[in-house]
């Protein structure tokens, strides 16, 4: 840990453990629930996903699509993987541990590969597929403040390089930037599906 940062870290920080646990097991428990429908739609082509609700919260829509495999097998199982290993940390740190910085750094690369990941993913439900998974959702929901806080922690504790008036403005406005950050998803959302949405409201 830097000297120059080693003071207490700020509240929204100190829960960290808190939030790589919650939002790791949901995350988790999404990419269980997907791996399991993407099984059984394996097995029977005609079966209906629990979570295909109606033309635009389809689940049967985005499991069918190239984008559902894209490294050769069923994107949710990258998802438990990771998820498990997000809540694991969570509950290791709520139990006194301390990583090093080599570590914290390994962290941060897999939380940035999920957040570019699931941003990939969105663009593809958006503008591509034209659907959303209900348990994608969920997964976008918890994968964004994880890479958020994560990345804060290293940013606070010096484990990744930041002017300090810079590192303490996201510290201090974190939740403007995570506000923003789903405002801008919802308005995509509420664009894509425009069409449908204003004969359902």
């Amino acid at each position: 840990m830097s000297t120059a940062v080693a003071e207490r870290a700020p509240f929204p920080l100190r829960l960290l453990p808190w939030l790589l646990i919650t939002g790791g097991l949901l995350g988790l428990a999404a990419a269980f629930v997907l791996t399991v429908e993407k099984i059984v739609l394996l097995r029977d082509p005609d079966y209906v996903p629990s979570c295909s609700i109606d033309p635009i919260l389809s689940c049967g829509s985005v499991m069918r699509t190239a984008q559902a495999e894209v490294f050769g097998f069923p994107n949710p199982l990258l998802g438990v993987a990771g998820f498990a290993a997000i809540t694991t940390i969570g509950m290791a740190l709520l139990a006194g541990a301390r990583f090093r910085r080599w570590f914290w750094l390994g962290v941060q690369a897999g939380v940035t590969f999920g957040v570019v990941f699931t941003h990939w993913l969105i663009f593809q439900s958006l503008y591509r597929i034209g659907a959303l998974c209900p348990y994608c959702l969920v997964v976008w929901a918890v994968t964004i403040p994880i890479f958020l806080y994560v990345t804060l922690h290293n940013l606070h504790h010096g484990h990744l390089p930041c002017p300090a008036g810079v590192r303490r403005g996201l510290v201090t406005f974190h939740t403007v930037v995570l506000t923003g950050w789903f405002a801008l998803i919802l308005a995509g959302v509420l664009q894509a599906f425009w069409d449908y949405w204003i004969t359902v409201f």
